[in-house]
């Protein structure tokens, strides 16, 4: 089994791990960004691309040629990065084919039809479930994971698997399920189709939330460890348990931070919208979650 290059980048502001990937045998150096961060402050309503622009010099040092921009999902707690990315780097944009359930959801909500294609268009390839793909010389395949939201997705990358907010490391457990289109049945049955993969498959999670007594955020853990360890859904636990408490804890929880802002744009490819007289808005609207 092919074992890609890994290379991981944390944003403190919004727990996110983002990745670089590539193989070293491949001569073209090609590689794919995963689940990348543009930069958001949200009382003042200003971006930037600090996060991006380090992943950016990183590839330019190991001159890399960005093949993919991949996201697991629509991210609601930060903003992709993947539209600046792909100016600066070049590379296709992708994603689950099941965005389009995510856009159907939300441009009711944000009214946002005159900027964010319904087709999806915006993005340059839709996955289809369990469909096969290369990084560079590496085998690749899609695995639909919903549960966080309907749209999530794993990419299995040789042996390593980007789950994304599918699960999380073992002592944090599992993604919320409270989204419109969120399913703790899913999620659940989610957890079990990543089981099936070898043990020494390597999981890079999308967020890491360290308990107190854990020092520091961290990234991978692998497929054993996951059905041995994980708090919320090891092999131990069967799936009404599961349902029941995840239901228990998602009950009235407050919605992330950037939630608002960052469905807007990652509908876009992490663009915002068209502007009026020279500026660009987020819309909030009231009283719709």
């Amino acid at each position: 089994m092919q074992k890609p290059t890994v290379r991981a980048f944390f944003d403190e502001n919004t727990a996110t791990w983002s990745y670089v990937i590539w193989s070293e045998t491949d001569t073209q150096k090609r590689c794919a960004i995963i689940d990348s961060v543009l930069n958001f402050d949200l009382p003042s309503c200003t971006s930037s691309t600090r996060s991006a622009d380090i992943i950016i010099d990183f590839i330019k040092e190991k001159q890399l040629a960005v093949e993919w921009i991949l996201e697991t999902h629509i991210h609601a707690d930060h903003l992709t990065a993947a539209h600046y990315l792909k100016e600066q780097l070049g590379g296709k944009i992708a994603i689950s084919k099941h965005i389009l359930t995510i856009i159907a959801t939300w441009v009711p909500i944000f009214q946002t039809q005159d900027d964010t294609s319904l087709d999806g268009s915006q993005f340059d390839h839709l996955f289809d479930n369990d469909e096969k793909f290369t990084v560079g010389d590496m085998q690749a395949q899609i695995l639909h994971t919903p549960g966080h939201t309907p749209a999530d997705t794993t990419y299995v990358i040789g042996n390593a698997v980007f789950v994304g907010d599918t699960i999380f490391l073992p002592d944090v457990g599992s993604g919320r399920c409270d989204f419109p289109g969120g399913s703790a049945e899913h999620s659940y049955d989610s957890s079990r189709r990543l089981f099936a993969l070898p043990d020494d498959y390597r999981v890079y999670v999308g967020h890491d939330y360290p308990p107190e007594y854990r020092r520091g955020p961290q990234c991978m853990c692998t497929i054993g460890e996951q059905k041995q360890l994980n708090v919320r859904l090891h092999l131990g636990i069967g799936k009404e348990e599961f349902v029941q408490q995840r239901q228990r804890e998602d009950t009235g929880k407050s919605v992330p931070q950037l939630l608002l802002p960052s469905i807007q744009a990652n509908l876009r490819n992490g663009q915002f919208g068209q502007a009026v007289g020279g500026t660009q808005f987020v819309k909030l609207p009231v009283n719709k979650l």
